[in-house]
């Protein structure tokens, strides 16, 4: 009798471990959780993106103001050439050397002109990629932040009732012979999951599978008994 109440016992506290079992297997798998890995990568992926874009919008203005101040230079190198030709007071040869430079500048200025306005407009879309990359991250940024919230008030609910399963589970486990424990701890460390069942008209709790009546006559004289297909242990 004491035998049968300890397997009883052991049924109990399997199926403590079975209702332990699943709610870990909740917790680890919230579709929440690849909601939030997805977002987070999200996160990561945009927060890259817009640290690229500002290295090029930074960049960017560097060409432009070094730009700018070249063709200021040019403009007022050329403007001043130019009013040195008008001047007159030169010889032929050296007004027609300086009439070149100044068409020279003036060309020059002409390109850095058109290199300015390429600039202006790089920096224009530049700085609505990085606009759209801002927004972009903060909505990101947002959404991680509501799931990793909703994960949190999941857990701490799984986490209340497995304390109580916890709780319940040493209560149980006080009840079971420790030579059964040991086997019942070492069969749930290979095998996993449900490792104790009832015999139940020949038919065994754990596979499902039939055992012959001289089988039941054999198993139900082991100590303790266990099923011949599975080697589960037996509550007869």
């Amino acid at each position: 009798m004491e035998q049968l109440k300890s397997l009883a016992d052991l049924l109990d506290l399997q199926e403590i471990d079975l209702q332990v079992d699943k709610l870990l297997d909740t917790r680890s798998s919230l579709p929440e959780l690849d909601e939030y890995k997805h977002a987070h990568e999200e996160v990561a992926r945009l927060t890259a993106e817009l640290e690229t874009a500002r290295q090029d919008l930074k960049e960017i203005d560097r060409n432009l103001n070094r730009t700018n101040g070249e063709l200021e230079i040019t403009a007022e190198k050329a403007a001043s050439e130019q009013n040195r030709l008008y001047a007159g007071g030169m010889s032929a040869r050296d007004a027609d050397y300086l009439r070149r430079e100044v068409e020279l500048l003036y060309a020059k200025v002409s390109k850095m002109e058109d290199e300015v306005l390429g600039y202006i407009e790089d920096k224009e879309k530049s700085e609505a990629d990085v606009e759209r990359l801002v927004e972009g991250l903060e909505l990101a940024t947002a959404e991680k932040d509501r799931l990793a919230e909703v994960i949190s008030d999941r857990w701490r609910v799984i986490d209340k009732e497995l304390a109580m399963k916890e709780e319940r589970k040493k209560a149980a486990v006080v009840l079971v012979d420790e030579y059964l424990l040991e086997m019942y701890e070492n069969l749930r460390e290979t095998q996993g999951g449900q490792v104790v069942g009832p015999l139940v008209e020949g038919v065994c709790g754990v596979c499902h599978l039939k055992l012959s009546a001289a089988e039941v006559a054999r198993v139900i004289k082991e100590d303790p008994p266990r099923c011949i297909h599975c080697r589960s242990i037996l509550v007869v």
